[in-house]
């Protein structure tokens, strides 16, 4: 009888323990994603599959069912490229020099169409080709913005629908790859698990986690379905909409358009850490995160019983960006909508450096041509080659100035 008493009290305990607020976990997801012990998660290294691993949790955790080829596991082997120029061949008998893994859970609503979700979750390791770290000693580079944001609002949403929206089946994959050339999104969709044309539409998070005051939200191919700019529209109550229509970007979201998939993808812009050691977890706007993953999901709501969105091709800057022999060392502000380029961060030793450009410094004028957008800068960049010394006016608290620049 004692026995059976205390095993009442024990379901008791239990019984009145709080269920888990899966919908409250963005920092701690982030955290984890972006400690130290996981090493930069660099594709096929051990810290890439203990993230793979705790994406794999967590999607339990949600009630996903598994979608992978291997449970929610789809591994991919592939030679790294030795010319930049060549695309990346993948190895389908896994002999590969590099093993990664997307991580791919489902949602089945018995719907005729799926909507994919998705963020990559791979960073940088210790550094390599891709960091713009300029010191001799090797640092983690954690990649809190870029992406365990992306991931973190992909686990936040894939929560907010596992009760709501059941208009669409939802596929939540978290790719590998990306930092080596989109190769986890591109192998997904040249070996898909599902149809691939039952999908209605894809939404992809990177570096979503550093809203600047002015509440800016970058959000690529507007474009690609007729709808898309209505809706992100009537749903915008908190942010300062930087649209492109071009389904085409350095993000997982391209390989599906070039599926002709319609892609929505989100972004907060870059800065200072960027791909560098400092990008950590501490660094985060976690209320804005928060925002962009209830606006994401006011959209998905919009859009659930429309059925499959009809897709549309647009002008693809991507495919007319001039090719350069030499770079001036700035990274631009992707968020600036005004004339000219501004300068979102200035790298160590570089030509714009030497010259005293500035962080937040607009380039309105490069060499003889006249600055007003993005594009026109990279035509105006890629006419210059190693050697050559030209002038570059700037604008400067209101004021204009003129800089010399030898690259």
């Amino acid at each position: 009888m004692k026995n059976i008493l205390f095993l009442l009290f024990l379901g008791f305990i239990f019984s009145c323990k709080p269920a888990i607020n899966q919908e409250n976990r963005i920092t701690e997801d982030v955290t984890f994603l972006a400690s130290d012990a996981l090493e930069g998660r660099q594709t096929g290294t051990k810290g890439e599959k203990e993230a793979a691993t705790y994406i794999e949790n967590r999607f339990k955790e949600l009630g996903l069912q598994p979608k992978g080829t291997s449970g929610f596991l789809q591994t991919f082997s592939f030679k790294p490229k030795t010319n930049p120029h060549d695309e990346v061949k993948f190895d389908v008998n896994g002999d590969g020099t590099i093993t990664g893994n997307n991580v791919i859970g489902f949602l089945d609503n018995k719907a005729e169409n799926t909507i994919i979700i998705g963020a990559h979750f791979d960073h940088l390791g210790f550094g390599g080709e891709g960091s713009l770290y300029r010191d001799s000693i090797k640092a983690i580079h954690n990649g809190a913005d870029d992406n365990a944001s992306g991931v973190a609002v992909l686990l936040n949403l894939a929560a907010k629908l596992t009760t709501k929206n059941t208009g669409n089946n939802y596929l939540f994959m978290a790719f590998s790859g990306e930092e080596m050339g989109l190769l986890g999104s591109n192998y997904f969709v040249k070996n898909p698990t599902i149809d691939i044309k039952k999908v209605s539409y894809m939404i992809n998070m990177d570096m979503v986690g550093r809203m600047k005051k002015d509440s800016t939200l970058a959000v690529y191919g507007t474009g690609t379905s007729p709808i898309f700019k209505q809706v992100l529209k009537s749903h915008n109550k908190n942010f300062k909409l930087v649209q492109q229509e071009s389904g085409v970007g350095p993000s997982d979201h391209t390989s599906f358009y070039l599926a002709d998939i319609p892609v929505l993808h989100f972004f907060t812009g870059q800065h200072e850490d960027y791909h560098k050691p400092s990008d950590d977890s501490e660094k985060l706007n976690y209320d804005g995160m928060k925002l962009i993953s209830e606006y994401i999901f006011n959209i998905i709501s919009d859009l659930d019983d429309n059925g499959k969105l009809a897709f549309r091709k647009t002008v693809n800057e991507s495919e007319s960006t001039p090719r350069f022999k030499v770079g001036l060392g700035v990274i631009p502000d992707y968020l600036y909508d005004g004339q000219g380029m501004r300068i979102d961060g200035v790298s160590e030793g570089k030509a714009a450096q030497k010259a005293g450009l500035k962080k937040g410094d607009i380039i309105v004028k490069l060499g003889d041509s006249t600055i007003t957008n993005m594009m026109s800068y990279m035509r105006a960049l890629s006419v210059f080659k190693e050697g050559d010394k030209t002038t570059v006016v700037i604008k400067r608290e209101a004021k204009e100035v003129i800089k010399e620049i030898g690259f």
